[in-house]
């Protein structure tokens, strides 16, 4: 297999990733044959799988609109993928061109793929690092220069935590992070649940781990609302993706009581 030129050297092309196969979900096209034939595998156990994509990207635009509404200029992108329509910083920056905005993500492909995006934007840089390792992603996040962690954080956990088993105590990291930010910043995580149809979450959870071999963890409600920890949540709460304050009937990709994700927003008091 010819490796693209947008490939970094060194990339496992014959292993699903991800933050490719989100990619590949969207309509993207920074993925690989093996990234794609995950995505579809997915689609054929559950066939809405792409609106459940674009329910998480919506909400994306949102929770960084609602934060820059609250006074956030600057955000933390841990799990950030593949850079596509509605980036962070297009988001925050048509707010505010001020607002500054910091990707990190363990996929090179996307790292490389941000930073060609970002090279002319100076309020903006990706790292490659691992939320797994909190303190060594914080370090490098601070030796950037684009985040002022003695002023109010966005830290946007989108679609990442369901990606960490239980083993990594997800948790932990979560207030690792809760730590390094001043009082006033916020948290916005979503993640994949099992409440909504537990028997298209089973099908999903054994797809990851038999045939794109990446790991899922669809967790309860209850369990993604303990993950916020000490981060205080703010109205509505943990909720389906799409009922997190729709802006309009464009945010209903999935309707209510279906979606496979749960969202929400917490602040540091």
């Amino acid at each position: 297999m010819d490796r693209p030129e947008w490939a970094p050297e060194g990339v496992d092309m014959n292993r699903a990733s991800p933050a490719r196969m989100y990619d590949a979900l969207l309509g993207g096209s920074h993925n690989f044959e093996v990234d794609r034939q995950a995505a579809e595998a997915g689609k054929a156990l559950v066939p809405d799988l792409p609106r459940l994509a674009l329910s998480n990207r919506a909400f994306l635009r949102r929770a960084v609109r609602s934060l820059v509404d609250q006074g956030v200029r600057q955000f933390l992108d841990i799990g950030s993928g593949i850079p596509t329509a509605g980036n962070v910083h297009e988001v925050a920056q048509a707010i505010d061109p001020k607002c500054r905005v910091l990707y990190a993500d363990i996929d090179p492909v996307a790292v490389a793929h941000a930073r060609a995006i970002l090279k002319d934007n100076d309020r903006t840089a990706a790292i490659e690092a691992d939320l797994r390792e909190p303190e060594s992603l914080l370090a490098q996040a601070r030796g950037t220069g684009i985040i002022d962690f003695d002023q109010p954080v966005g830290v946007l956990l989108i679609a990442v935590l369901h990606l960490m088993s239980d083993d990594y105590a997800p948790a932990d990291k979560v207030d690792a992070l809760y730590d390094a930010v001043p009082v006033g910043s916020y948290l916005a995580l979503s993640h994949l649940t099992s409440a909504t149809r537990p028997d298209d979450a089973a099908k999903l959870v054994e797809n990851s781990r038999d045939v794109s071999r990446i790991g899922l963890q669809f967790r309860t409600r209850e369990q993604i609302a303990a993950l916020f920890g000490k981060w205080e949540p703010i109205e509505p709460g943990v909720v389906e993706l799409p009922l997190w304050r729709p802006e309009s009937d464009r945010d209903q990709h999935e309707a209510p009581g279906r979606s496979l994700g749960l969202a929400g927003i917490g602040r540091k008091a």
